[in-house]
C-alpha cells in the first residue's frame, strides 16, 4: 500500500471573505467530513487538521492535511470522490509518501 499527503488548499481572500457559519450549517461540514471519512475508512491514516501559516512566507492557501491509503493513485482517486473540501470549492493536491530506505 501507498502512503498519499493530501493537502487542502483554497483561496485565502474567497475564505476571508465568507460568513462564519451558523452552527447549523457548521454541524452540515462537519457532517460532510464524518461521512466521507466513514466511506473512506481505512484509506485514512490521518485525517488530519486544519493549519494555518506559522512562519513568514507561508503559503496561506494551504489550510489543512491528511494522510491517506491506497493500492495507487488511481485508487486514491476513488477514494476522494465527493471529498467535502472539493464539494465545498477547495482544490486538493495530492503528493506520494515515499519512505526513506532504511540505513
Amino acid at each position: 500500500m501507498t502512503q498519499f499527503l493530501v493537502i487542502y488548499r483554497a483561496d485565502p481572500e474567497a475564505t476571508a471573505a465568507m460568513p462564519e457559519p451558523s452552527p447549523e450549517e457548521f454541524q452540515q461540514m462537519m457532517a460532510a467530513w464524518e461521512g466521507w471519512a466513514q466511506t473512506a475508512g481505512s484509506a485514512v491514516v490521518d485525517f488530519g487538521n486544519p493549519t494555518k501559516p506559522a512562519s513568514e512566507g507561508a503559503d496561506a492557501s494551504i489550510g489543512g492535511y491528511s494522510v491517506l491509503e491506497a493500492e495507487d493513485y488511481g485508487a486514491l482517486q476513488q477514494i476522494l470522490e465527493g471529498h467535502p473540501h472539493a464539494a465545498m470549492g477547495g482544490k486538493l493536491e495530492v503528493f506520494e509518501i515515499t519512505p526513506i530506505a532504511a540505513m
